[in-house]
């Protein structure tokens, strides 16, 4: 949980993300919302760290990866990306 301040809380609120912190109290607060209209049990807890792993996952997959490959070609890849393909005739 992120230990903001509390003018920094009321950023949130405001939908003004200044830092991973700020964001990442909104992401609780949004969090929260969903177990006030649900139950407290271990499927919403489920539900919710499902949502979560899926839109880090999707996020990646989205913008991540594409980036990362933006960078591989402006900088060249690095080991063992370099090698693994090229040595494919070591795996057995």
């Amino acid at each position: 949980m992120p230990y903001i301040t509390k003018s920094e809380r009321n950023k949130a609120f405001e939908n003004v993300l200044p830092s991973a912190g700020v964001l990442n109290y909104a992401v609780h607060q949004l969090i929260n919302e969903y177990f006030e209209q649900n139950n407290r049990n271990y499927q919403t807890i489920n539900d919710v760290v499902g949502v979560l792993e899926c839109a880090k996952m999707e996020l990646y997959r989205r913008m991540g990866a594409e980036y990362e490959e933006i960078k591989i070609l402006q900088n060249g890849d690095c080991r063992p990306y370099t090698t693994w393909l090229k040595d494919k005739h070591k795996f057995k």
